[in-house]
């Protein structure tokens, strides 16, 4: 009997051991776990030891110290506006920072413009954390620090311009806000890439005042281009019967030198056949001894003569003044043959 007691004690014994380094390798384990960070691409985690920042986790497996170090706890607030046009708040609480490039679209809201215009606007921010513990310790929220500075800057800028000015110089409107932003951010470890202005939406009646008034300059330009096209069509016209009337002008002083110049060239060659014919009559006539002139005088005679009575039908007869004249003129034609 006692020797199955001292069994038991000892039976029990080894159990609670066994229990005991049970307990201590299942705490070792846990303890290890919770020593291993795994921290994603483009992400990083802040770590407080006892209530103090120690450092700052890179991508990959990390190693801490459990109980005594743990991640810094962040919440973040997002103010989105839903379908129906009303804003609802999104809190996130999380221990890991992303590194990317995010982008934050704001509610609408109203701002006054120079000319005093309430003119709706929908901005969206694209910004990238640099500096995780300025992101940490510097500001409470970010993403609301970052609205707030946003819709501030963005009343100053649109305050200084009027309506007209606003609507067509949004790229103005984003380099003035980037810059503006992105200078105040930087001490909270945040850089600004760029601001877009998404729409600008002034009230309905200064709308339908816009569009009478593009209408409007639209009927104007179109009056203009169509009386500057028919100004031209009319100078284009002239132009075209004035070079028209040149070039006819021009036409019919070439046609008349040419003319001028041909029938020039026939009287010179006219009078050069004819003083030809002149010098071998006279030739002819001085070598029977006879008066060429006289020759000559007769035979232009007869040719007028002819030419007067070659008529159709012609039944006058002309009978020269000087007959005899003629007459003598033919004999001595034939007295200076028969010679």
């Amino acid at each position: 009997m006692i020797i199955y007691n001292i069994h038991q004690l000892l039976k029990f014994k080894i159990m609670g051991i066994t229990i005991i380094l049970g307990l201590i390798a299942l705490f070792v384990i846990v303890f290890a776990l919770m020593g291993f960070k795994i921290v994603q691409q483009s992400e990083t985690m802040v770590i407080e030891r006892l209530g103090k920042y120690s450092r700052t986790l890179g991508a990959g497996i990390n190693i801490i110290w459990p109980i005594i170090d743990r991640p810094r706890e962040i919440m973040w607030r997002y103010i989105k506006e839903d379908l129906n046009s009303k804003n609802y708040i999104i809190k996130v609480s999380t221990s890991k920072i992303d590194l990317r490039e995010s982008v934050y679209d704001f509610p609408k809201q109203n701002v006054i413009t120079k000319d005093n215009v309430v003119t709706e606007i929908n901005a969206i921010l694209y910004f990238q954390v640099i500096d995780p513990v300025r992101a940490v310790y510097e500001i409470s929220n970010l993403p609301d620090a970052i609205e707030k500075l946003t819709q501030t800057t963005l009343r100053n800028v649109i305050g200084e311009m009027d309506l007209d000015a606003t609507l067509t110089s949004r790229d103005t409107i984003n380099s003035k806000l980037r810059a503006v932003l992105d200078e105040a951010t930087h001490k909270w470890g945040v850089k600004v890439n760029r601001v877009e202005l998404q729409d600008i939406n002034p009230p309905q009646h200064i709308r339908e005042a816009m569009e009478k008034q593009m209408q409007a300059e639209r009927s104007k330009r179109a009056s203009i281009l169509e009386a500057e096209g028919s100004k031209a069509s009319q100078v284009l016209i002239s132009e075209g019967l004035k070079i028209s009337e040149i070039n006819k002008a021009e036409g019919e002083k070439q046609s008349r030198i040419l003319r001028a110049e041909g029938e020039a060239q026939a009287k010179i060659r006219t009078a050069e056949g004819e003083a030809e014919a002149i010098e071998k009559i006279t030739k002819a006539v001085a070598s029977i001894k006879g008066d060429p002139i006289n020759y000559l005088v007769a035979i232009r005679y007869i040719d007028t003569l002819k030419d007067m009575v070659s008529g159709k039908d012609n039944k006058v007869i002309y009978l020269p003044y000087e007959a005899t004249g003629v007459l003598s003129s033919i004999g001595g034609i034939k007295e200076m043959f028969n010679k």
